[in-house]
């Protein structure tokens, strides 16, 4: 999957929202720091989760990434990472990523 990085603000320089005041606009700053991780993580690992090498597993990209999102709700269920940022952003991306698999918006 390409992604059309003109359609993605830049927001490297963005913090996290304040706890005690999460608004709308708190949250779209949120979701360009996920864009900006997945832009990253894209350039740097491929688009592993659309199109996976499968050298272990046999799964489609839709199973894939429902078993990292599973994988992910286990740790927060547990309590390891439950209040880590990036665990959050993590499920962030893949329930993004997931919607994107289901609704393609260009077919190849």
């Amino acid at each position: 999957m390409q992604i059309d990085e003109s359609l993605i603000p830049k927001c490297s320089d963005m913090q996290p929202p304040p706890r005690d005041n999460l608004t709308v606009q708190d949250a779209v700053k949120f979701l360009a720091m996920v864009a900006e991780m997945l832009k990253k993580k894209n350039r740097a690992y491929g688009n592993s989760a659309g199109d996976p090498v499968r050298i272990f597993s046999r799964l489609d990209a839709e199973a894939g990434l429902r078993v990292r999102i599973d994988d992910k709700l286990s740790r927060i269920t547990r309590g390891a990472g439950s209040d880590d940022e990036d665990t959050i952003k993590d499920l962030v991306g893949y329930l993004a990523l997931l919607w994107a698999t289901i609704n393609p918006t260009s077919k190849p």
